[in-house]
């Protein structure tokens, strides 16, 4: 482990902004974002084997050998915030995913757990905001007991980076 104490704020950001640079040159980030959503993602695509869409496409992160359209979405819970909101959902009503890919990271970015929720389902559990014309989905433990739900938690965790 590297101790970090006696940088300064300067040369942690540079550190910061070379760790970023590693990443997308190891494809594991495809962002200069929090990343957490592009960990996510390859994580997913990985795991499943699926095709990662291009970052434009709306609503649409990877598509399936099967055809079926993904949004994955990615929370990392920390001991300063243990909130499991994912990132808004936009037109939700518009159908433009069938499946929703998500998972939990704990605060070192291992896979606290991970599902697969049918979009039927994010839609009965969101709920709409209005000042961000987004739905917002929580990810709580009773996710994992819902009909149709599947726990991928393991499959992720044996992705290797």
């Amino acid at each position: 482990m590297v101790d970090l104490k006696g940088l300064s704020a300067a040369e942690l950001l540079l550190l910061h902004a070379q760790m970023g640079d590693a990443l997308r040159v190891r494809g594991i980030v495809r962002t200069g974002n929090n990343p957490v959503g592009d960990l996510a993602e390859v994580l997913f695509c990985r795991a499943f084997g699926w095709r990662q869409s291009g970052n434009s496409n709306r609503s649409i992160d990877a598509i399936s050998d099967d055809g079926s359209r993904i949004q994955i979405k990615g929370r990392r819970i920390t001991r300063h915030n243990a909130s499991r909101q994912l990132s808004a959902i936009r037109d939700l009503g518009g159908g433009h995913f069938d499946l929703l890919a998500a998972v939990l990271f704990s605060e070192d970015y291992t896979v606290q757990r991970a599902a697969l929720v049918p979009r039927e389902t994010v839609a009965a559990r969101a709920k709409y905001v209005a000042h961000t014309n987004s739905h917002k989905f929580l990810l709580h433990d009773d996710v994992w007991s819902v009909v149709g739900v599947q726990d991928v938690t393991e499959a992720l965790r044996q992705v290797r980076l």
